[in-house]
């Protein structure tokens, strides 16, 4: 440790220049953790404000891609689930993305989420008896109590009836909560042009159909753990395909391919962190080795050089890394309020652990070579 902190104050101006380089890879890591969280929360916030324990079911032979778009279930897949012994509730639940114009004359795009009022699929806090009423995203801009939207091309309107309590999204549009009969007016092609659905005309509505059913078991039960053979066992008596809540967000546009890229990022980062910490401390040492080996010859072990090597790198890593954890948060904060960008204390604790654990690997691999080092060399032997 002594001569680790000698040598740190010694050749500061080298290590200052190593430690800039792992701040700068300590604040892209946060950015990108920022970054990842918000991308997540802006695709699918409106599924993870859900309880755990939630499975959803798609129509057999659905692609996962964009599920809940493609999924059409119907009423007798929902009693099938209904009557499965591990199921608490089962809930359909419509799907389908919209534009809308305001009566302000502002174009909005809205995911409609037709839940059973009631459900734990509704939102907490509002009853959605009006027909003609939508629940919106909190984060919805534009929206206020009151405002009429009208669908394009079929020229419903709808009237915001509340907000939610915070974002609630899908695939990166704002989610609107009306009532599963209503959205079934919509998707049957019945509902009124030029005016708000009635409960008279939602009550004359023959639809039995979809986009999927939401299932919740409780909390320790068979089907909140995904237990393979009952999901499989009511998948077969209901003709679906059943994901947990999680993998229900693979369902969902784009979640897929835009997280495995953002993840791939990370792990090039990672990857270049730990590299560059390895190149350094190879050079370090090569360049002290005859030092090194006078170490040997007064005494000192290759464990004891090797454990002071990685003491430099530790102390490196961990100072450097709080200095980009700590830019990286203010920059965070600077993000324009557009940008889907959240900063998460679990992401960003991960990231800088990774940081430091595999800038050590790097480190450990490139000190190694003091192992090697004998103590003839002090004597000028290996010249």
């Amino acid at each position: 440790m002594f001569l680790a902190l000698r040598e740190l104050s010694f050749a500061r101006g080298r290590f200052s220049l190593m430690g800039v380089v792992i701040a700068l890879i300590a604040v892209l890591m946060v950015l990108l953790s920022g970054l990842s969280a918000g991308l997540v929360n802006d695709g699918v916030s409106g599924l993870k404000s859900l309880p755990a324990s939630t499975s959803f079911a798609f129509d057999a032979g659905t692609k996962q891609d964009n599920a809940f778009s493609r999924s059409v279930v119907d009423d007798a897949q929902l009693a099938a689930w209904r009557n499965h012994a591990e199921v608490t509730e089962a809930s359909p639940m419509g799907v389908s993305i919209v534009n809308a114009v305001t009566d302000a004359g502002e174009q909005v795009d809205l995911t409609l989420f037709g839940v059973e009022p009631g459900s734990f699929l509704a939102p907490e806090g509002h009853g959605l008896e009006d027909p003609a009423g939508i629940v919106v995203s909190g984060t919805a801009e534009g929206l206020e109590l009151g405002t009429v939207v009208t669908l394009d091309r079929i020229d419903t309107e709808l009237e915001v009836v509340g907000f939610t309590d915070g974002q609630a999204t899908f695939g990166h549009v704002d989610v609107a909560y009306l009532p599963l009969q209503t959205w079934q007016l919509i998707a049957a092609g019945e509902a009124p042009t030029g005016s708000a659905p009635t409960a008279a005309q939602v009550a004359a509505l023959d639809f039995d159909e979809y986009s999927v059913i939401g299932l919740l078991g409780e909390a320790g039960s068979a089907l909140a753990d995904g237990d393979a053979e009952i999901l499989a066992a009511g998948d077969a008596a209901a003709a679906t395909t059943t994901m947990s809540l999680e993998e229900s967000f693979n369902a969902s546009p784009g979640y897929q391919a835009e997280t495995l890229t953002l993840s791939m990022i990370q792990w090039f980062l990672y990857a270049i962190g730990a590299l560059v910490v390895g190149a350094f401390f190879t050079v370090w040492t090569i360049q002290r080795s005859h030092e090194l080996a006078v170490l040997r010859a007064m005494g000192a072990s290759a464990r004891y050089l090797l454990r002071d090597g990685l003491t430099q790198a530790a102390i490196l890593l961990l100072v450097f890394t709080a200095v980009g954890v700590g830019i990286g948060v203010g920059l965070g904060a600077l993000m324009p309020e557009g940008m889907p960008f959240a900063l998460e204390a679990p992401a960003i604790a991960v990231a800088s652990i990774l940081t430091i654990l595999l800038g050590l690997l790097g480190a450990a691999v490139a000190v190694l070579r003091v192992t090697r080092i004998e103590p003839i060399t002090a004597l000028g032997g290996a010249r």
